[in-house]
């Protein structure tokens, strides 16, 4: 081991195993290289890796340290406990399971999988809950689990309106059915552990033992349940190095707070801190100007970045008419930048504060010709192809898995409609079978046609066969053997359209997936690909090989850096967020958000703002985010993007149109994307109108909207796909 390499403050940190320590790690100051040494330095000290945690919160980070400590010291790093906090607790919950009264097959449910089953227990609970969605729904017990609050606590101590009594009927019902289905949603992969160690003092001492030392990357971003685990592993006196930036704390959406940070020298007494101040990444002017930005903030540990970077550029602020202007005047930077630095395409990013933003920076980019790509669209493991053939995976391996039994029951089409479907759980509820054990006393369940009978027998035939093969074939073997038999590539080919093609070589690609998976491991099962696959995140999968451009959200972009980056809609109710701001904490998190944005950078940063913009049908007038006059006046220089060039907006047919491509945390607050009277909504052919009424319940709802040019359609909102904005 040669710490050569790292600054005093570094090597300290590295070095130091006494007691609790927590690494205070500013943006670009090494944070990674400091970890990763720490655990080399660990294990070269004669320290087992097999009694060494370290957990992440991506795999993409995760397999890069790894990769990293083998350099270092060779294969000894395999022996290391390392991966996410998720991957890792799910690893301990196939070995413990049985003492959860699951089995070790248990299935991982997504947030899609999660809002189907939340939907579903709505319509057999004959539930209406007005003004919330599935979606909505969903992400309050995600809220409350994060909390560690359970259905009987939030009942007895929260539920105090009828909608939240119904919302506790539903999460009493969400848990009782993850447990019959033998699954585990994303909060159950932190929650379960604490219920395992806390009511089996053997296997808890058992882990304890098992780790010597945890580290933990990322520690701003944990939440009360990551926290508790953490205080259960490691005692006061233990051996815990956690490692973060409390200016960087900006997932409080998903139940991180900033307190674990703040708090942890409270409960580790013996507690070393160290400050990585010293920053690698960014100019002397972009870190000037970050810094002038979060020093607004209250709730922080003091810390100065400094930098032997040279000064660079100023950065500039492009003062734009609208947000098509906005998007012009940012291509026409990157073409300048391009001509005068000999730069790439890749050496740009574009950051924006929510995925509808990207929207006019594509139609531009498409008209100007320049590649880009965006990151955080649909995710390969989420496209309904892929999530299809997936559920057949998880059904072969965990039959009590309803979610999934449903998903494919007519998928290819077999003639077993919803009727059926409902008639069939009503038998299954009734006699206390699963959905699974249901179809095999098809013949017993009244008011179902001998054909379809024979159609849920043949159904479950089919299933049985490959659940016999599973074992006996490899995972490509075995996937391609499914998909011939069901006929699905035959069926996408012979349509023959462009969508078609696209999902037919989506599913080669999911083939193709799984044979690679086989042969990189020949002992690998079909539970551990499905384990995988559902702890893959969008930027797991990021790869910047391509010559193109970078759209992401600035929550995506956290962990990566470029050149160049654009800071665009820096206007009030966009950067910050409005409706977020609930508190004087929401407003810190925006402008941690904001530093974030700014410290991706390593050359130069823009920062574009618009006059006025096209939101929710009809033009707004913007004034400028108030993160913009925090910048240090020094640092910053402005350029006026559209003054005295004609508007973008021509007319009221060519005006362009803002909606979500895809509504989620990063986007709004998810209580709002409930459809009622006065809602936004986009839709695919008849474009943005406005709800005017709201009628019936379940499959029968019905929505009456005004779309532009007063166009009023009646649509029912089971087929409709309506965006709600």
């Amino acid at each position: 081991m040669n710490l050569k390499s790292l600054n005093q403050v570094q090597t300290d940190a590295v070095e130091y195993k006494s007691s609790a320590s927590m690494i205070v790690a500013g943006a670009g100051s090494g944070k990674t290289r400091v970890l990763t040494y720490k655990i080399a330095y660990l294990i070269d000290q004669g320290v087992k890796p097999e009694s060494i945690l370290a957990l992440t919160f991506t795999n993409k980070a995760a397999n890069e340290m790894k990769s990293r400590i083998k350099e270092l010291i060779g294969a000894k790093a395999n022996s290391l406990w390392m991966g996410t906090f998720h991957s890792i607790l799910a690893r301990i919950l196939r070995t413990e399971a049985e003492n959860l009264n699951y089995k070790k097959n248990f299935s991982i449910y997504d947030s899609e999988d999660s809002v189907s089953l939340v939907s579903n227990i709505l319509t057999n609970l004959n539930i209406e809950i007005n003004d919330l969605s599935p979606k909505s729904i969903k992400h309050k017990i995600s809220v409350m689990k994060n909390l560690m609050i359970m259905p009987e606590e939030f009942r007895a101590k929260n539920a105090k309106s009828p909608i939240d009594k119904k919302i506790a009927d539903v999460y009493d019902e969400y848990q009782k059915r993850l447990k019959i289905n033998n699954a585990m949603d994303f909060e159950d992969l932190l929650l379960k552990p604490i219920e395992l160690f806390k009511g089996n003092n053997k296997i808890l001492r058992k882990y304890k033992k098992q780790f010597d030392y945890v580290l933990v990357d990322e520690f701003q971003d944990t939440n009360i349940a990551q926290y508790t685990l953490l205080k259960l592993l490691v005692n006061k006196t233990g051996n815990i190095c956690v490692v973060g930036d409390d200016a960087q704390s900006i997932y409080s959406w998903r139940g991180a707070t900033i307190t674990n940070m703040l708090d942890f020298e409270k409960h580790y007494s013996r507690c070393k801190i160290f400050k990585l101040e010293q920053n690698y990444r960014s100019t002397k002017s972009i870190l000037m100007a970050a810094d002038s930005v979060i020093k607004n903030n209250k709730n922080q540990i003091l810390k100065t970045l400094w930098t032997e970077n040279n000064d660079g550029e100023k950065l500039v602020l492009l003062k734009c008419s609208d947000e098509k202007d906005e998007a012009f005047q940012i291509a026409k930077c990157i073409q300048k930048d391009i001509s005068k630095k000999k730069l790439s395409y890749k050496d740009f990013a574009i950051l924006y504060r929510t995925n509808a933003q990207s929207r006019a920076l594509e139609d531009i980019f498409r008209r100007e010709k320049m590649p880009y790509k965006i990151v955080g669209g649909i995710e390969f493991y989420k496209r309904k192809e892929i999530k299809d053939l997936i559920a057949y995976l998880r059904v072969l391996s965990n039959q009590n898995d309803e979610e999934s039994l449903l998903r494919i029951m007519n998928y290819p089409q077999r003639g077993i409609g919803s009727t059926t479907i409902k008639r069939m759980i009503a038998f299954a509820r009734k006699h206390d079978l699963t959905m699974f054990r249901t179809m095999a006393r098809i013949f017993e369940v009244i008011d179902i046609k001998e054909r379809i009978q024979k159609n849920v027998k043949g159904f479950r035939l089919l299933l049985d066969k490959y659940i016999d093969l599973k074992d006996k074939l490899s995972l490509g073997e075995l996937t391609r053997a499914l998909v011939d038999e069901l006929g699905i590539l035959r069926s996408l080919k012979s349509q023959n359209t462009p969508e078609s093609i696209s999902r037919w070589e989506n599913i080669n690609e999911l083939l193709s997936a799984l044979n690679e998976f086989s042969d990189n491991n020949k002992k690998a099962t079909l539970e551990d690909f499905l384990e995988e696959v559902s702890l893959i995140s969008g930027i797991d999968t990021y790869e910047d090989e391509k010559n193109s451009v970078t759209f992401m959200t600035i929550h995506a972009a956290k962990g990566l850096e470029f050149p160049i980056v654009f800071v665009s809609g820096c206007e009030e109710d966009i950067f910050p967020l409005s409706n977020r701001f609930n508190s004087d904490a929401s407003v810190e998190e925006e402008r941690r958000l904001f530093y974030v944005a700014v410290t991706r950078a390593k050359q130069k940063v823009y920062i574009s703002h618009s006059r006025s913009r096209y939101r929710f049908g009809e033009v707004a007038y913007q004034s400028r985010s108030r993160f913009i006059d925090e910048i240090d006046k020094d640092m910053i220089s402005e350029l006026n993007g559209g003054i005295g060039r004609k508007s973008v907006r021509k007319t009221k047919k060519q005006v362009y149109y803002e909606y979500f491509e895809k509504v989620d945390y990063e986007d709004f607050n998810q209580d709002n994307l409930s459809l009622s009277p006065g809602s936004r909504v986009m839709h695919e052919k008849f474009g943005l109108g406005k709800v005017t009424d709201v009628v019936g319940a379940g499959d029968t709802l019905k929505a009456t909207v005004q779309f532009e040019g007063n166009n009023v359609k009646q649509l029912m909102l089971k087929f409709a796909k309506l965006k709600v904005l």
